[in-house]
């Protein structure tokens, strides 16, 4: 889909009109076998670089937007693949936030001889697969678009949960879901973000925020559905219980697949080309050289350490100081209820006060959390609640 230059891009295309017929190099020479450059990006330069004696110089207002890309900020497009990043994201971390689920399930189960700590490396394992294939995911991204990355993972989220279904040994489910189900996660995970990034810059907060309540709402579905077709009493047991999960994750990706779409324009000419070929999907290493990025990063890393420990845990802990199946289920779709507030109000907030600003607030609120009310809760269904409630509204703002 094509967009309609706005006022700046069509004052700038004048200019460049303009300045390419001053020189001496219509477009239409090349046409009549005259030599000199194509109408191609070499005329896409400032203001500043027009001859001192020419005397129909362009605007500089219009000029100094000609380096710089312009964003829709929303129309159907843009609200479209918003969407689209909402039933991806509804995929990906609806399956993260239903963990303490199946880390239950599997400790009473399947995996009964193995420890806590062993059965945790299972969604660890998920967890990291998902963040750090994204390292290579996104130079593919923005080379060759979403389209293949979508379809590709797509593919294998669905084929983990049906694969998982019929997993009984400790390989086996850490071969499907953790292994499988990451890798097919990553692919989703970064194209679903980086294509909102396409649309929205000004309000790219607000946007990226509706589209993670994702996760929440998914958290707050996907357990109360899964311990109902588990342990209701009309159960149809674990294997079915993946199955009609991985159905549920096709519609999902299904409609991923039609609408995450990128900006992304092919070269237009044999210089573009060029560039175009010369350019690595490899990971570039040297954006680290930016202090400020290389800052940002190592802090965001540390900061998702801690973030999936109640979301993996709460439902254990909960039942090791006497709640039942269904009480530790409510308290599972508390924490992601309250994820969904978290994710999108600080996505508002951030577009107005900050990005910077509100997750050193979400932080503060974190730690509050677990030291305040998780940390002497003990046996307290109140207060483990009210942790819940509050700790999935901080953690919405710094997870997906």
């Amino acid at each position: 889909m094509e967009f309609a230059p706005n006022n700046a891009e069509e004052t700038c295309l004048k200019n460049h009109q303009r300045l390419a017929i001053k020189d001496g190099h219509d477009q239409h020479t090349e046409g009549m076998g005259m030599k000199g450059p194509a109408f191609n990006h070499h005329y896409y330069q400032s203001t500043n670089e027009i001859n001192s004696d020419s005397t129909d110089s362009p605007e500089p207002a219009a000029s100094t937007s000609c380096d710089e890309p312009s964003y829709p900020e929303g129309g159907l497009q843009g609200w479209l693949v918003v969407f689209g990043s909402f039933c991806a994201m509804g995929a990906v971390f609806g399956l993260i936030n239903t963990s303490a689920v199946f880390e239950s399930y599997f400790k009473e189960h399947q995996l009964k001889e193995y420890s806590h700590s062993q059965i945790g490396w299972i969604f660890s394992l998920y967890l990291f697969l998902v963040f750090f294939i994204g390292i290579q995911v996104g130079p593919i991204f923005d080379h060759y678009g979403p389209r293949l990355l979508v379809a590709v993972g797509s593919i294998l989220i669905v084929a983990s949960l049906m694969l998982l279904s019929i997993s009984e040994e400790y390989y086996q489910i850490i071969l499907t879901y953790s292994v499988l189900g990451g890798t097919g996660g990553a692919l989703l995970n970064c194209p679903a973000y980086g294509a909102i990034a396409h649309f929205f810059n000004v309000r790219r907060g607000l946007a990226t925020g509706i589209a993670t309540t994702a996760g929440g709402i998914g958290g707050i579905v996907f357990p109360l559905l899964l311990l109902q077709f588990l342990l209701g009493e009309n159960g149809v047991g674990f294997a079915w219980s993946c199955r009609i999960l991985g159905f549920i994750l096709l519609v999902l990706c299904a409609a991923a697949n039609l609408f995450v779409r990128s900006r992304l324009s092919a070269p237009v000419n044999d210089d573009e080309k060029k560039k175009s070929r010369g350019h690595s999907v490899w990971p570039d290493l040297t954006i680290l050289r930016s202090r400020g990025f290389a800052s940002s990063a190592v802090g965001i890393f540390f900061m998702e350490w801690g973030l999936f420990v109640p979301i993996t845990y709460i439902i254990s802990y909960a039942k090791s100081h006497g709640s039942s199946d269904a009480e530790s289920s409510v308290l599972l779709a508390s924490l992601n209820a309250g994820s969904v507030l978290g994710r999108f109000l600080p996505g508002f907030l951030a577009d107005k006060l900050g990005r910077f600003n509100v997750i050193i607030a979400t932080i503060a609120l974190c730690v509050i959390t677990i030291l305040g009310f998780w940390l002497p809760a003990g046996d307290s269904k109140p207060l483990l609640i009210a942790f819940c409630v509050v700790s999935g509204s901080r953690a919405g703002a710094t997870s997906g």
